[in-house]
């Protein structure tokens, strides 16, 4: 469902939408303090996301097999148990806590790093108005 260009480098970023296909956003890798991080811009609004979070996403959901709610929130707010966002702040995640890296801008990882799973062919990620799902995808199946 995202625009096919890009190839995810500063100069030529993923260009994508979020599940609802209501917003769009660029995603792009970087580097920030040493760190390999996504670079997600949102109009003006950048935000981060620990660059592994890809390939632990994708490990989450393959272990799950199934679909898996996305339940996007903003930070000051709780995420709903068991879905993506919760899995992404939570202490037994592989990094111990919070993908998101920005201190106030941490949330949303569901409503942005989802997409980008869909667009590696990691993931389905259903598009509907409200309460999407996502479910992992073998690479190159």
């Amino acid at each position: 469902m995202s625009d096919p260009s890009g190839t995810g480098d500063a100069a030529d970023p993923w260009r994508l939408q979020t599940p609802p296909l209501s917003s769009e956003f660029t995603l792009h890798r970087g580097v920030v303090d040493g760190r390999d991080v996504l670079v997600c811009t949102v109009g003006k609004t950048i935000l981060h996301y620990d660059a592994r979070c890809i390939e632990h996403l994708h490990a989450m959901l393959t272990a799950r097999a199934d679909w898996v709610e996305l339940g996007s929130a903003d930070e000051q707010k709780d995420a709903k148990p068991g879905t993506v966002e919760a899995w992404a702040r939570a202490p037994d995640n592989p990094i111990g806590g919070w993908y998101g890296l920005k201190k106030g801008l941490r949330g949303r990882f569901a409503m942005y790093i989802p997409p980008l799973l869909e667009r590696l062919g990691l993931a389905e990620v259903e598009h509907n108005p409200r309460s999407n799902r996502m479910r992992a995808v073998k690479p190159g199946g």
